[in-house]
C-alpha cells in the first residue's frame, strides 16, 4: 500500500544546504510511490497552490523554492530494477547519489561518469544540470535512458531515447528539466560494468596549465584542476581507466587530505579569513602547497567523488573549451588588481557537447569554472565581477548555482531555448509547477 505523508508546515522553513535560500510552503508531502505522487499534484492544482520538488538542497539558486505544497523525496527512493541485458538501472528519483553509487557497486555496477560531490538527489541532479569532467563523457542527465514523470494534470507518462515526436521532445528536455516540465517519479540511467581508475593529482603552476590545457584535456579521460587566488599554484587531477589492480589510498593518507586538510583545517581557515580578510592572500599561499602529489586506484565513486563539509556558496559558468584560457587570465587579473579576498580554489573542469536543450553543455564542447565563497562571507561584488567576465564569453550558468541572468539572456546563449520554453507551455500551461526562480529564467 502506498502512501502521501504530509504536515501543515506554515511554522516549519525550508533551507537550502548552504542557507542562503529558505521557502515556507503551505503543505510538505512525501509520497511513496509515483501514484502517491500523481495524487499530491492533482490535489494541489485543484487547491490552487504551486508544487516543487526538493532533494537535498545543494542547489544555491532558489529553483526548488515554493510557498505552496513542496515535495521531500526520502520516500521515494531505491532501486527499482536493474537490467543486466540492456545495460540499465531504473531508481525512484528521491534516491541520493551517494544511495545509488552503493548499490551499484555491490552489484559489481557504475555510472560512467559523474560529479565530485553525491549527496543530491538524482532527480535534483540531472534536473539541473549536475556534471563532473570528461573528455568523451559527459554529465549525468547525458546518461539517462528513460524517465517517468508526472506531469501539471496530475497524469503519469514516460518518455525515452526510442521514442518520436512529442515523447523525444520531452525525454530531450526534461533531462535538464528544472523541474518545470514535471515532477521526476524515476529515472533509468545506462550503466556499465564497475571499472576503475587510476588518479593522478600533483601541483602545477597556472601558466603551465593554461599552456599545456588543450593537451591534458586530450590526453586523459577527465582532467580538471583548482586554481588558487592571490597565488600562482594549481593543483590539478588527472582520472583515466586502469587494469588494476586497485590500489586505494591507505585510510589514514585519505583521512588526513581530505577530512583533516580539504574540511577540518579548511573550515577553521576558512573562518579566520571571514573574520579577518587580509590574512586571505596569505592563508591561500599556504593552502595552495598544502596538498601533496598522490596517486591510487580504486572504483569510480571513490575517485570521482569527496567529502564537502565547509559551508559555501557557489557560482559556476559553462564557456565554450576554446575561451577557457582567455576566460581565466581576466579573472586571475581580476583578482590581483581588486581587494577581493577569496580563500576558495577557482575549479576548472569539461563537459562535450550534448544534445539536450538546457544542458549547459549543449552543442558546444565546453570548460567550467566555478567560483566559491564561505559561508557568511561576502560574495556579491566578487560573483558579480566574475560573472561580467563569463558572460563576455557567452558563458551559462549553472542552474543550479548563483547567477543574475534571466531569460532574455539565456534565450540569447541556447539556441534551443524556445523550444524548451514551447515545450514548458503546453504542458503546463497554468503554471503548476512555477515559482519565481523559474519566472526569471524562463520568462512568464
Amino acid at each position: 500500500m502506498t502512501s502521501v505523508r504530509s504536515a501543515d508546515s506554515r511554522a516549519v522553513t525550508w533551507r537550502n544546504w548552504a542557507g542562503n535560500v529558505t521557502a515556507s510552503p503551505q503543505r510538505t508531502v512525501s509520497p511513496s510511490s509515483t501514484e502517491a505522487l500523481a495524487e499530491v499534484v492533482r490535489r494541489a492544482a485543484a487547491d490552487g497552490l504551486r508544487v516543487k520538488a526538493a532533494g537535498t538542497g545543494h542547489s544555491f539558486t532558489a529553483a526548488a523554492a515554493t510557498d505552496g505544497v513542496l515535495i521531500r523525496p526520502e520516500r521515494l527512493a531505491g532501486i527499482r530494477r536493474i537490467d543486466r541485458e540492456a545495460g540499465t538501472v531504473t531508481v525512484a528519483a528521491g534516491t541520493p547519489l551517494k544511495a545509488l553509487n552503493a548499490a551499484l557497486a555491490a552489484r559489481g555496477l557504475s555510472l560512467t561518469n559523474m560529479g565530485d560531490i553525491m549527496e543530491q538527489t538524482v532527480s535534483g541532479a540531472v534536473s539541473t544540470g549536475t556534471h563532473g569532467t570528461g573528455r568523451d563523457s559527459a554529465s549525468v542527465a547525458a546518461q539517462i535512458r528513460e524517465l517517468e514523470l508526472v506531469l501539471a494534470d496530475g497524469s503519469v507518462t514516460r518518455c525515452s531515447a526510442e521514442g518520436s515526436g512529442e515523447e523525444r521532445a520531452l525525454f530531450d528536455a526534461a533531462r535538464v528539466g528544472l523541474g518545470a516540465l514535471g515532477v521526476i517519479s524515476e529515472v533509468t540511467f545506462g550503466v556499465e560494468p564497475e571499472f576503475l581508475l587510476t588518479a593522478r593529482e600533483e601541483p602545477m603552476p597556472f601558466d603551465r596549465v593554461i599552456t599545456e590545457f588543450d593537451q591534458l584535456v586530450a590526453e586523459n579521460e577527465h582532467f580538471e584542476f583548482y586554481w588558487f587566488p592571490h597565488t600562482d599554484s594549481c593543483n590539478t587531477k588527472r582520472n583515466n581507466r586502469s587494469t588494476g589492480p586497485a590500489a586505494p589510498l591507505p585510510r589514514m593518507r585519505g583521512w588526513v587530505d581530505d577530512e583533516l586538510l580539504s574540511n577540518g583545517v579548511f573550515q577553521a581557515v576558512c573562518a579566520l579569513g571571514r573574520a579577518v580578510p587580509a590574512t586571505v592572500p596569505g592563508i591561500a599561499r599556504v593552502s595552495s602547497r598544502a596538498l601533496s602529489a598522490r596517486t591510487y586506484t580504486d572504483i569510480p565513486y571513490r575517485v570521482f567523488t569527496s567529502p564537502r563539509r565547509v559551508r559555501f556558496v557557489e557560482m559556476e559558468y559553462a564557456v565554450p573549451r576554446a575561451a577557457l584560457t582567455g576566460a581565466l587570465r581576466e579573472l586571475k587579473s581580476l583578482v590581483e588588481r581588486s581587494d577581493f579576498r577569496v580563500s576558495f580554489p577557482v575549479e576548472v573542469r569539461t563537459a562535450p557537447a550534448d544534445d539536450i536543450p538546457l544542458s549547459t553543455a549543449g552543442g558546444r564542447d565546453t570548460a567550467y569554472v566555478a567560483v566559491h565563497m564561505y559561508r557568511g562571507t561576502p560574495h556579491e561584488a566578487y560573483f558579480s565581477a566574475v560573472e561580467r567576465i563569463m558572460t563576455a564569453h557567452a558563458g551559462r550558468p549553472h542552474w543550479g548555482k548563483l547567477h543574475s541572468r534571466d531569460a532574455a539572456y539565456l534565450a540569447g546563449v541556447y539556441p534551443r531555448f524556445t523550444e524548451f520554453t514551447a515545450l514548458r507551455d503546453r504542458l503546463d500551461p497554468d503554471r503548476v509547477f512555477a515559482n519565481p526562480y523559474l519566472r526569471r529564467v524562463l520568462g512568464e
